[in-house]
Formats: structure tokens, sequence, C-alpha cells
């Protein structure tokens, strides 16, 4: 095994704490609490919501644009609230704060490095938009461990599209049978991956997926170089 490919978001970027964090912001700066009860009441519709839309994005149902403003739209919606001005400002603001946020999952930068000095070269596959993903890279000490970054709207279509594997593994000068893919999503990252013969890790740190559900899974970054010898044995037998 040579090559190792992350996922960004949910993987190495800690998501849901950075989101939150920017939205506290805008919900403060935007003086959102004049129209909607409570930041806690907005945010937890937010979420569902944003989550449904990155689903729907991820199948190409629906455009970026859209899912930028409409998972606003959608959850001032759930208050009775419609104040598309507000939305698509919000919209903006977001695109523009949440990047800079730079929490990152436990002992990300320590995983990194010790792949590094082992000799694993790190690459990018993320499904996120490219102009907020390589802000987040640099803002978070991330960018210089990689040496492919590949959003997947540079493919035109999303993972687990398996021409987003194949473009990653050619920048990369990679072989499927000696890479490995490292993600959070079970449909996106692991079954995009396996469906290319490219061996997977699944980073699991709510237990989501039932124990056994995959046969390589994670729940700490740091156990990622501790089980790469046993994929490659395994990759060895067939």
């Amino acid at each position: 095994m040579k090559h190792l490919f992350f996922d960004l978001d949910h993987t190495l970027w800690d998501f849901e704490k950075n989101s939150k964090l920017a939205l506290e912001i805008l919900f403060e700066e935007l003086e959102m609490i004049n129209q909607l009860p409570s930041f806690q009441r907005f945010h937890t519709k937010y979420k569902k919501i944003n989550a449904k839309l990155w689903h729907q994005y991820g199948k190409g149902k629906i455009s970026k644009s859209t899912l930028r403003v409409q998972r606003f739209t959608d959850t001032f919606s759930e208050f009775d609230l419609k104040n598309q001005e507000l939305a698509e400002q919000l919209a903006t603001r977001y695109t523009q704060v949440s990047p800079y946020q730079t929490n990152l999952f436990p002992n990300a930068i320590e995983a990194l490095e010790g792949l590094k000095n082992e000799g694993y070269q790190l690459h990018i596959i993320t499904n996120g938009f490219k102009e907020v993903q390589f802000i987040k890279l640099t803002q978070s000490g991330l960018l210089d461990f990689f040496d492919v970054i590949l959003c997947s709207e540079e493919v035109g279509k999303n993972k687990p599209a398996k021409e987003v594997f194949h473009e990653a593994m050619k920048r990369a000068n990679a072989q499927a049978h000696e890479s490995i893919m490292i993600g959070d999503d079970y449909h996106c990252d692991i079954i995009g991956a396996e469906n290319c013969g490219i061996r997977s890790i699944l980073f699991d740190t709510k237990n989501g997926h039932q124990e056994g559900a995959h046969e390589w899974q994670v729940k700490n970054l740091n156990e990622i170089i501790e089980l790469i010898p046993w994929i490659k044995i395994a990759q060895a037998r067939l």
C-alpha cells in the first residue's frame, strides 16, 4: 500500500463542530434572535435539513447554488419565517465564515504525521465545494500533508461515482491495489472505493455502524497506522 486517500469533512475536519461555531457567530451577527425563537432550535432544524439536501446534492438532484440557499430557506420555513434576503445573506456569510473554523478530529495531525513518516503518499477526495475546501485545509494546518486534492465537482460527479475515484488515482499515479480510502460515509466513501477495487477504512466515531458492518473500522485516526499492515496481508491473499 502506497497511497492513502482521505475524505475531509467528518473525517479530518470536524464539520459538525465548525459548522455550529460559524452559525452561532452569524446568528448573533445578523441578529436572527429577532426573528427566530433560539439558536438551539434553529440549529436542530438546520442540521436535519442540511443533511437531507446534501444527500440530494450527492445524487445530483440539486445544484450547489440551490443547496447553499435552500438549506436556510427551508429551515426558516419550519418557523413560518419567509425572508429570502436573510437566507441569501446567511448563505453568503456562512461560506465565508465556516471554512475558517479550525477544529479537527482528535489526533488528526499526529496520525497524518505518522503516516507521512512511514512513507505513505496522502491525498484528499472530497464532495465539498472547492472554493472552501482549500481554505479549510490551509487554516487548519492540513494542506501540506497532501499531494493530490480532488474536489468531486471538478469531475462533474460526486462520490460514490467511480469517475471520482478513477480521477483521483490518475492524478496520484496510483493503482487500486496499492490504495486505501479512509472516510466516514459508508455509501460515498466506503462502497464507492470498494466498487473501484480500493480497500477502505470506515472512520466511525459515533458507533453509527454495527460492529462488523465493514471489515476495517476505526474510531480514532491514530488507529489507521496499526490497521494498514493487516489490510496489506489481506490484499496479498487475493
